[in-house]
């Protein structure tokens, strides 16, 4: 899976670039605030329709422009297929065309050219609290196992339900002989994703530290740690079991959390930790451990999902090289052989033995 060639028009600072890429590493090299995020930006889109940055289609509208496009030639599911999007500064809907064809949806390109990003916002994954590191992990397993997220949004929707009648008790106390009902059904689908998430986070875990220790040269030791709630004493157990526990663990907390009004524990609790050699990198993790730590986790994701799909998403990497020490940016630009990969960077004079390497200033190609 590659991307060929990118044309831009109208798109953020590109009023019109055509590129042409290699199917190893492409090092976009460029000072700040030069184009090199939008370039990746682009790419991300063309494959799914959804920008790691923008919240509105025409904040990537070049200014003053009548329509913004974004096309790409990619060789995929063992084709060259094209994808074409067209976008628009006021209130029109965009348009999506596959291979010359109009699309209605991003479900039409599904698959088409997944792409696994890494930017300097992901070290906050590994830094801050919970919530961030719980999206990252249903993010993947989405991607992956399409019955995690229907259970994810199922549980969601059960949960919410549940907090209503604990808030609503107070007013209408019949409420709470509906309470058994929705406990049960939330253990069954809590169960669900426990089990889901420990064989997840066990395989990611084990891809990241071998990444990891190439990365370290073998100087750190990476192990992730999946956490759920207290009385899941095997998360790999069978569902069944694991509604038991999570009934338990439930009526354990029953009285507290009718004092409180809400719901206080369970998987949408959950929690996964990195350690480096045993230290806690969250509390002990200095940036460079981290920035390492937060890559290894993004190529274990990129390696899981290839081997799902038969093929390698292409790799896009954002400011990645900065923190890193000599023998870490060497591993990113010269030792990552597998798949396509596209790294920005701000330092002149960088290169890669794998790839090409392309300078943007000011939103054009220096060739």
């Amino acid at each position: 899976m590659k991307v060929e060639t990118l044309s831009l028009r109208s798109f953020r600072n590109y009023e019109a670039a055509s590129l042409e890429f290699d199917p190893g590493v492409n090092l976009i090299v460029g000072d700040n605030a030069q184009g090199k995020t939008n370039l990746l930006e682009a790419i991300a889109y063309l494959g799914s329709g959804k920008s790691f940055r923008a919240q509105k289609v025409r904040e990537m509208v070049r200014f003053g422009a009548d329509f913004g496009e974004v096309q790409g030639t990619v060789f995929s599911q063992e084709r060259e297929q094209t994808l074409r999007f067209l976008l628009f500064p006021d209130n029109r809907p965009r348009q999506l065309y596959r291979n010359g064809a109009k699309k209605r949806s991003t479900a039409d390109i599904a698959g088409v050219l997944p792409t696994v990003l890494f930017c300097p916002e992901d070290l906050m994954v590994l830094k801050t609290g919970s919530a961030q590191r719980r999206r990252f992990g249903d993010s993947g397993l989405c991607q992956l196992r399409p019955n995690y997220d229907a259970a994810l949004t199922e549980y969601h929707r059960i949960l919410e339900q549940k907090s209503r009648i604990l808030k609503d008790r107070f007013e209408n106390p019949a409420l709470l002989d509906l309470l058994p009902v929705y406990n049960t059904r939330l253990c069954q689908v809590g169960a669900l994703l426990i089990s889901y998430r420990a064989r997840f986070y066990d395989a990611l875990g084990k891809a990241a530290a071998g990444y990891h220790r190439q990365f370290s040269g073998g100087a750190e030791d990476f192990r992730l740690e999946y956490k759920t709630v207290s009385t899941v004493s095997d998360p790999f157990a069978p569902v069944s079991r694991l509604t038991q526990d999570l009934l338990a663990h439930l009526e354990t907390h029953q009285k507290a959390e009718l004092e409180a009004a809400q719901c206080l524990t369970g998987p949408h609790k959950d929690d996964f930790t990195v350690t480096l050699s045993g230290i806690d990198l969250k509390i002990y993790g200095s940036q460079g451990q981290t920035r390492t730590a937060a890559i290894s986790l993004k190529l274990a994701q990129r390696e899981l999902m290839a081997r799902e799909w038969g093929e390698e998403p292409v790799l896009l990497l954002d400011d990645v090289l900065s923190e890193l020490d000599p023998g870490r940016q060497d591993f990113v630009l010269n030792q990552i052989v597998s798949g396509q990969v596209f790294i920005t960077c701000c330092e002149e004079g960088r290169f890669t033995k794998l790839g090409k390497t392309i300078s943007i200033r000011n939103g054009k190609i220096i060739y």
